[in-house]
């Protein structure tokens, strides 16, 4: 089953928007979901990569969106090989 990240932070309406995408999506074709919050779980090299960029959605720990999540390319993505 493949993993996804999502890098968020406290009050960022953009990370709430793109939590309810990912469940939307985790709905019709299941993955593994990790919230991380950037300012307290993160280690300090995600921190700096994504520091302006919250949200961040990591498949597999490679980067694949940022700001918002794209529903159909998600589940394109999903759908691939292993």
């Amino acid at each position: 089953m493949k993993t996804l990240t999502l890098f968020t932070r406290e009050r960022c309406h953009l990370c709430e928007e793109a939590h309810a995408a990912l469940e939307r999506v985790r709905a019709r074709l299941p993955f593994e979901l990790a919230v991380v919050d950037l300012d307290r779980e993160a280690g300090p090299e995600k921190r700096a990569l994504y520091d302006w960029e919250v949200p961040v959605v990591e498949l597999d720990g490679r980067k694949i969106m940022k700001y918002r999540v794209d529903e159909r390319r998600l589940e394109r993505l999903l759908s691939g090989p292993e």
